[in-house]
């Protein structure tokens, strides 16, 4: 049994909570059809002005597998889920589940040229994407090899939720359902069939629309797949070399978080939460979507972020809980139209990503009586490993180990741990850790090591637990950016940013941002060709049509030539060391 001693955290447990948890020994379907079952008028989903009760949602995921099950979706195959956050995001996740397939959710900022190692890594047939984005994962499509391809596309637009109107869509029409003006051009983009196809090159994909969807019948769908180890989920994290990896996430791995963050923040059936932090990334899928699922609880859901329609729909719907990056209440927070909202209601405030400035967190305090409770996790943790207790939270900390969970500090090197207020890597066990690295075995037996008898994941990132068991994040030992939460794997930036011809070499490092944290900034030594013929702002303009945009650099600087070591290594340390020291002097 652990003590005090070995765990000094132990005294600041929240005493209503258990340690540990036993996760429901069900799949993640069932949690919406038992809730469908418990609360039959219940309100599951909210998006602008539409409503969806919990059987509603339930009904219409059934039809979505009906569909897929048609197309020879089986369990056991991947699935690619490509939008902003939407009611069809979540029924097309739950729908995937239903026939114990595994969801491969994607990032809608990634291009064309990202979007082909997702087909052919995960080795996905069907994809369900948002209009706005399909004809980027058509391009993607026709650019790997026919045997890889995607067979099946099933496309939605986000206002497929109301019926359409006479003459289409227009900004007074969609203004008339809430959405704000700014999203006019790219809600209401629409995609026809003829459209679709001539994007396609191949003409071999098979293209349907969410209309289609609503005639199949869930009479003829398999049994529902009860098995807690199953796959259920394969999130792709980026890494220092190479191409991002998919993580291999069970049912149990998620059904453990998704209860547990339940716990964590007094969750019950009664919970309305804001839904903003993206589904695609593993807090919204897990924190948010699944754990309000699994209560009962209502979800306010928000497809993109805009300080003002939040503000709205918090005091509108008088949301009890919100999941967010710390940037997203900083933007509240200084929103010049802040006091005419109403956040009373708020019973839980928190997030990860960044660290919520002090000021701000003690104004949230001031005005709400709330402690912005931060915590920290990976996509291979499915969220949170730590979280600040709610009751007792230090700010710009990761908090403790979560329930079920056992972190460490340990020397990076000999993995052995290290005493209170030692530097070193930050290691987790628990139930919430994922199985491995998807075909990639040597990844993965990197990623692990064994302490106590116990099977450890390397987080790669460095830190420090106090004498109060509390964990503090100090450095990385993976070279990473991040900006607003996002993580920039500069590797992947740079592989991309060698598809423009003028780029002979490129080194990708972080720069300080007082809103973002960190901004992505490219070295490069141009082809002698290119010299005088482009400038750095072509290139940032290029990188931004053909990378996500939160990857893309927003500052390019050009050198003669980069460090490298004698084997020929660019040495990017030295290029990072220079930056932080030149952005000392500017403050000084």
């Amino acid at each position: 049994m652990e003590t005090l001693t070995q765990r000094p955290h132990l005294r600041f447990w929240p005493s209503r909570l258990p340690r540990r948890i036993t996760p429901a020994a069900t799949s993640l379907w069932q949690n919406l059809a038992v809730s469908a079952l418990r609360y039959p008028r219940k309100k599951a989903l909210v998006f602008f002005d539409v409503e969806l009760t919990y059987p509603q949602t339930q009904a219409q995921a059934e039809s979505v597998a009906a569909w897929l099950h048609a197309q020879g979706v089986q369990a056991g195959d991947r699935v690619l889920l490509m939008m902003q956050n939407a009611p069809q995001w979540i029924i097309a996740h739950f729908a995937i589940l239903r026939l114990g397939a595994v969801v491969v959710p994607i990032n809608p900022m990634n291009k064309a040229a990202e979007l082909t190692h997702y087909i052919t890594d995960a080795q996905a047939r069907v994809a369900i994407a948002a209009a706005d984005l399909a004809g980027e994962l058509i391009l993607a499509n026709a650019a790997v090899s026919a045997s890889e391809r995607l067979q099946h596309l099933l496309v939605t637009h986000y206002t497929d939720v109301w019926p359409l109107p006479q003459g289409g869509w227009n900004q007074t029409e969609l203004a008339a359902h809430g959405v704000p003006a700014a999203w006019g051009a790219w809600f209401a983009q629409r995609h026809e069939l003829t459209q679709l196809k001539s994007i396609d090159s191949t003409e071999a994909l098979h293209i349907s629309f969410w209309d289609e969807v609503r005639t199949f019948s869930a009479k003829d769908l398999p049994a529902v797949v009860n098995a807690p180890e199953q796959l259920a989920v394969l999130p792709y994290t980026s890494g220092t070399t190479g191409l991002p990896k998919g993580c291999m996430h069970t049912h149990a791995s998620l059904m453990h978080n998704a209860m547990a963050a339940g716990l964590w923040g007094n969750s019950c059936a009664e919970n309305i939460g804001l839904l903003v932090v993206p589904m695609f990334h593993i807090t919204g899928m897990v924190s948010g979507m699944h754990a309000s699922i699994y209560v009962g609880g209502t979800l306010v859901i928000m497809p993109r972020w805009d300080r003002d329609l939040a503000g709205q729909l918090i005091s509108h719907h008088r949301v009890t809980h919100w999941t967010n990056i710390p940037t997203m209440m900083m933007d509240l927070l200084a929103s010049p139209r802040f006091t005419e909202y109403d956040l009373s209601s708020l019973v839980y405030i928190g997030g990860g990503g960044a660290a919520m400035p002090q000021a701000l967190a003690q104004r949230l305090l001031d005005l709400y009586g709330l402690r912005y409770v931060e915590g920290y996790g990976l996509t291979e943790t499915a969220a949170p490993s730590h979280v600040n207790p709610p009751e007792r939270p230090k700010q710009q900390c990761l908090g403790i180990p979560f329930l079920s969970t056992d972190a460490r500090i340990v020397d990076p090197v000999t993995l052995q741990e290290l005493p209170a207020g030692t530097q070193g890597e930050i290691v987790v066990h628990g139930p919430e850790v994922f199985q491995g690295y998807w075909r990639r075995p040597e990844a993965t037996a990197t990623a692990f090591f064994e302490l106590e008898g116990k099977r450890f994941f390397r987080t790669g990132d460095l830190g420090t637990m106090d004498e109060e068991g509390y964990f503090f994040l100090t450095d990385r030992l993976k070279r990473m950016i991040n900006a607003s939460g996002y993580k920039v794997w500069p590797a992947e930036v740079e592989s991309l940013m060698f598809g423009h011809p003028a780029v002979a070499e490129a080194c990708v490092i972080a720069v300080q941002d007082d809103y973002r944290g960190e901004n992505v900034k490219a070295v490069i030594v141009l082809r002698p060709e290119y010299q005088g013929h482009i400038t750095e702002q072509d290139l940032i303009h290029w990188c931004r049509a053909h990378m996500a945009v939160y990857k893309a650099p927003r500052v390019v600087q050009f050198v003669n030539a980069l460090p490298k070591s004698g084997s020929g290594k660019v040495m990017w340390r030295i290029l990072q060391e220079a930056e932080q020291a030149h952005a000392a002097h500017t403050l000084s």
